[in-house]
């Protein structure tokens, strides 16, 4: 059997699925069937809503069709032969008539034939085991303007064993939707009457970003990075030199009129950046310039894409922007890759990939020289890092190269966070230089740094990493009080209150339950320690701390408590235990 991708395994079972709905529904009109990341989907217009149950027929259908091994043949014709074979069906219709090519690419198995580029497997036997997943709404072409579809996703694994893991994966995920911990923990939420897509972050959750913050600029203020801060609009000519409103205009909000003149909310932070290199000339001697900004940015995003703190319509880049000689390349990339990893490990993250994207054979800007130099640094980088990496020939931006850093997390998804990406368009629009030895002037690299990604994104994945039992440095409560009479009340306030002077998260549960209700509340709450303040503990002016992940507890002095918490801050331990204080 050849062995295909993944990615042409799952095509072919898309065009499977087409097949089975139309043995069920043979009116029903096609829309698109897509390969993408862990499975497929198709749109279709059926006329009537899709169950579970349906679901299951069409799973039965499929199975059938890949026992047949019908093989997959390709062919092609011109438009009027196209519109002929596509007769009723009306978005096939729109997409020929969008693509508007001199003949058009066909691929046919058994009774089926689907207007397709490919490539798909020989026969449906090699398509390996198959799942449905789930029905849900649909835009055709994800616009809200137009019909209303339905969306089958599926997925389609080279073995069963690998489609049950898949399974549990996903089982997992359900009980970790970071939407669902956010609630549970009251970290942040999604208001209607502010917006869909925009964020409020409750006490609890704006304690664990002012955390992520805080350690973030100190980590870039040691490594060399000043920090600026811009507005959050500019005038339309700004974002007319920098290419926004001719390349990205659809990812932007409508225009502000003020004093006749038009102003955006920004989508991004670059422009600002290089405006403020430009403030003053530069020498040799000033570069690298690394400006770092936790910026918050605006973009357009369609309501059917939306979800949680994934995708957004405001949100915080933790962005970056390098300003260097092309000698320094080299060096400032291990740095940022360097500062990438080491933060990433950080947060809890230990399995990477990396992916080098290359100049496209088509459409690219800059010159052929300066991609050789920044493609040679970016990939000499990675061979020192260490990492595993892949290189993706031509899949760069049309403006520079890049690495994407992809992390693993608790149950083994990927996301792709850090990206380090060389730009050879903004500098050349807004002339950007720099003086050399000789007196000349001379363009800069400028490379764009994010290393989070976004605060909003990679807090969702924090919370599902940890399933919202964060790191006892990065909970929102670190630590919780709880008396067992009234007459503990004034000294657990007086302990709360030199814990916070200490910047340690603490709060005591003033209510009238017994203990026990109180810790099973601190474990839902995912509390990792807690403070008992009893009887004994009174008398013998003591406090009892218990962690709550390893069962210890110890019996210590005020002093002793608020010098274990300062160190597991400082030194952000991976393990909690009782291994330093004595």
């Amino acid at each position: 059997m050849a062995k295909f991708s993944l990615d042409v395994i799952r095509h072919s079972a898309a065009h499977v699925l087409a097949q089975a709905v139309l043995i069920e529904f043979p009116k029903a009109k096609l829309g698109i069937g897509p390969s993408i990341k862990d499975g497929f989907y198709y749109d279709f217009d059926i006329g009537q809503p899709l169950t579970d149950a349906h679901l299951e027929v069409f799973e039965n259908h499929m199975n059938e069709i890949i026992k047949q091994e019908q093989i997959f043949e390709h062919s092609t014709a011109s438009k009027k032969e196209t519109l002929t074979m596509l007769n009723g069906q009306t978005y096939k219709h729109e997409l020929v008539y969008d693509l508007d090519l001199p003949e058009y690419s066909f691929y046919t198995n058994g009774p089926f034939k689907d207007l397709c580029k490919g490539p798909h497997v020989e026969h449906t036997g090699q398509i390996g085991t198959i799942k449905l997943l789930k029905v849900s709404g649909a835009y055709w072409k994800g616009s809200e303007k137009n019909n209303a579809m339905q969306r089958i996703y599926g997925t389609a694994f080279y073995s069963n064993k690998d489609l049950k893991k898949y399974l549990i994966q996903l089982e997992e995920a359900k009980k970790r939707d970071h939407r669902v911990v956010g609630k549970q923990l009251e970290l942040f939420d999604i208001h209607e009457d502010i917006g869909s897509g925009l964020i409020t972050w409750h006490p609890n959750g704006a304690r664990v970003r002012n955390k992520i913050e805080d350690m973030w600029k100190h980590t870039h203020y040691v490594n060399g990075y000043e920090f600026i801060m811009s507005p959050h609009i500019g005038k339309s000519e700004l974002w007319q030199k920098s290419g926004h409103l001719e390349c990205y205009s659809e990812n932007m909000y409508n225009p502000i009129k003020v004093d006749e003149n038009d102003y955006f909310v920004k989508p991004m932070n670059c422009p600002f950046h290089i405006l403020t290199y430009q403030a003053k000339p530069r020498s040799y001697r000033d570069l690298p310039v690394r400006y770092a900004e936790l910026g918050t940015v605006y973009r357009y995003e369609r309501s059917g894409v939306l979800h949680g703190l994934f995708r957004v319509r405001g949100f915080t880049q933790d962005d970056a922007h390098i300003i260097c000689t092309p000698d320094q390349a080299a060096e400032e990339i291990d740095r940022a890759l360097k500062l990438s990893l080491d933060m990433l490990e950080l947060f809890g993250f230990s399995s990477f990939k990396l992916f080098l994207s290359t100049r496209p054979t088509e459409k690219a800007v800059g010159e052929v020289n300066d991609w050789k130099i920044a493609e040679q640094a970016l990939e000499e980088s990675i061979k020192r890092c260490g990492k595993p990496y892949e290189i993706d020939e031509g899949g760069g931006a049309f403006y520079g190269p890049k690495i994407d850093i992809k992390i693993e997390d608790a149950i083994g998804r990927e996301w792709q966070c850090s990206t380090i990406q060389f730009d050879f368009n903004l500098p050349e629009r807004f002339d950007m230089n720099f003086i050399t030895p000789d007196g000349s002037k001379q363009r800069p690299f400028m490379i764009h740094r994010a290393l989070l990604g976004s605060l909003e994104r990679f807090f969702g994945i924090l919370i599902e990493h940890y399933n919202g039992k964060f790191p006892s440095w990065l909970a929102p409560i670190q630590c919780r009080i709880l008396t067992i009479t009234d007459q503990g009340f004034e000294k657990a306030k007086k302990l709360e209150k030199q814990l916070k002077h200490n910047k340690i998260h603490v709060e005591v549960d003033k209510k009238d339950e017994k203990l026990g209700y109180k810790i099973r509340k601190a474990i839902l709450d995912k509390v990792p320690y807690i403070v008992i303040l009893g009887k004994k503990e009174l008398e013998s002016d003591t406090y009892t701390l218990k962690s709550l992940r390893t069962d210890q507890q110890k019996e210590w002095s005020e002093d002793n408590i608020i010098k274990y918490f300062k160190q597991i801050n400082e030194e952000k331990k991976k393990e909690d235990g009782f291994d330093k204080i004595t």
